[in-house]
């Protein structure tokens, strides 16, 4: 009877329906999955930085202020007022570069109507245009796509990270599931097996009691009551254990056709495998370091490390930028000349700057830079420290397959000897031995050391099944 007093209804599956659901619906899995997309946009999001940008703006002004008059002989020259109307605006685009620097171009108009009194302009109105070419571009600091694409760089390692995570999620997933799946196996074979435990203590308690007025004493067949209730609880907890393995693989699952919250209990199709593997050590030692994912993620924290180096290198230099700008300009009453005059290449403006800059001392950069090695220098131990434990993870995992496959055998071996055991003193008692209190005590102890020999077997042949899953794991 479930928690719903009810009968439970049952589900039978195979291993294969098992890890292909896990890995398919498990919600750690899923929630893995969004990470790589997660990134691939945070890759795009870096690789933005060096898209063109289209800039443009307006500016409208009214200048009406007085103004100082200078004179000539105390006769004032000029007008005292300067009244003047202004609309320009300005368009272009521009683009950051992987060299470090910044290409523009740009072009714009300015229409302008004087009003001063006194004062005349020529042209009236003056439409004054230009189109200008500029570039930034730092010749140390800062030059070069070790410092302008390491973000880049960062933002594509931490996609290829995120794909490993997702993969080593999967993994665990995996074997959690395969884990989980011979557990519920464990669980029903034991299950079984105590169950067989209260038939036999039942049994002799049953043949105790119709001896009562022969040579049974009451204390005797009180001691074969007790046994056998101790047994029933022991029933009872294995049939709690299978259902929380069931529940287990359900959360693993995540299966909406069995959620973990319904009380139906899932029926393992397979049975452990009992056979033996071929395995060579260095083959797999070799897959390890070539497929787990811990391995790949240590590669790309060294070369996240190295890029950082570099980044904080390039900062040590001191800052020297160079600014040039051309600018063809064009002036006349009407905007239509003013642009054939650019054409023109009559008026051209050519401006080139540098930009000097060094700390004193220049201690941050320096600081920073040694905080990279020193930052480098561990991410390469961190790759020895888990290949070195990724090799002990095979080593181990290898171990367990071969020691779980002789135990095999042996808890067989023990199994059958505990049979035998049981079996001779139930001729025994056919045939040649009355019902002393001490043959009693033995029937009763070798009945639970055949029990305790079966499901040693069981856990035996449970555990190898997943040693195997586990040295697949290991192995990558």
């Amino acid at each position: 009877v479930d928690l719903l007093g009810q009968t439970s209804p049952t589900v039978t599956v195979s291993l294969e329906r098992v890890i292909r659901a896990a890995v398919d619906q498990n919600l750690r899995v899923q929630s893995a999955r969004l990470d790589p997309a997660i990134r691939a946009a945070q890759v795009t999001q870096a690789e933005a930085r060096f898209d063109w940008v289209f800039f443009t703006g307006v500016d409208w002004a009214n200048t009406d202020e007085p103004r100082i008059v200078p004179s000539i002989g105390g006769v004032p020259v000029g007008s005292r007022a300067n009244v003047n109307q202004a609309v320009a605006y300005d368009t272009g685009v521009r683009r950051p570069l992987t060299t470090g620097g910044e290409f523009s171009v740009s072009q714009g108009l300015t229409h302008s109507e004087n009003s001063t009194p006194g004062l005349s302009t020529f042209p009236k109105p003056a439409n004054n245009a230009f189109v200008e070419l500029g570039l930034n571009q730092p010749l140390l600091r800062g030059f070069g796509s070790d410092a302008t694409e390491s973000e880049i760089r960062l933002a594509r390692n931490a996609e290829r990270s995120s794909i490993q995570s997702l993969k080593a999620q999967a993994m665990r997933t995996a074997l959690d599931a395969e884990t989980a799946y011979w557990e519920l196996v464990r669980a029903r074979r034991r299950l079984l097996i105590a169950n067989r435990l209260v038939e036999r203590g039942v049994q002799t308690r049953d043949v105790l009691k119709g001896r009562l007025d022969f040579d049974v004493r009451p204390a005797e067949y009180s001691d074969s009551v007790a046994r056998v209730e101790g047994r029933r609880a022991d029933l009872i907890r294995a049939q709690r254990a299978v259902r929380e393995a069931s529940d287990r693989l359900k959360a693993i699952l995540n299966d909406p056709n069995i959620p973990v919250g319904s009380e139906t209990l899932l029926i393992p199709a397979d049975e452990p495998v009992d056979e033996p593997i071929s395995f060579s050590l260095v083959d797999a030692l070799v897959s390890a370091l070539e497929n787990r994912p811990e391995i790949e993620r240590a590669l790309l924290s060294i070369d996240d490390a190295s890029i950082r180096q570099a980044f904080a290198d390039n900062a040590r230099l001191p800052l020297l930028d160079l600014a040039v700008r051309t600018r063809f300009n064009g002036l006349d009453d009407s905007p239509g000349g003013a642009y054939d005059q650019i054409t023109d290449g009559d008026f051209v403006n050519y401006v080139a700057s540098l930009q000097f800059e060094q700390p004193i001392g220049n201690r941050a950069a320096e600081a920073l830079s040694r905080a990279r090695r020193l930052e480098r220098m561990k991410s390469v131990l961190d790759y020895k420290a888990a290949a070195q434990d990724a090799a002990l993870r095979v080593k181990s995992a290898l171990r367990n397959v071969v020691t779980n496959y002789q135990l095999i055998e042996q808890t067989r071996a023990a199994r059958l000897a505990s049979a035998e055991n049981l079996r001779t003193l139930q001729v025994e008692e056919d045939t040649l031995r009355g019902l002393t209190p001490d043959f009693l005590d033995l029937k009763l102890r070798r009945q639970e050391a055949l029990a305790l020999a079966e499901f040693e077997e069981v856990a035996a042949l449970v555990d190898y099944s997943s040693s195997i899953a586990n040295l697949h794991r290991a192995t990558g």
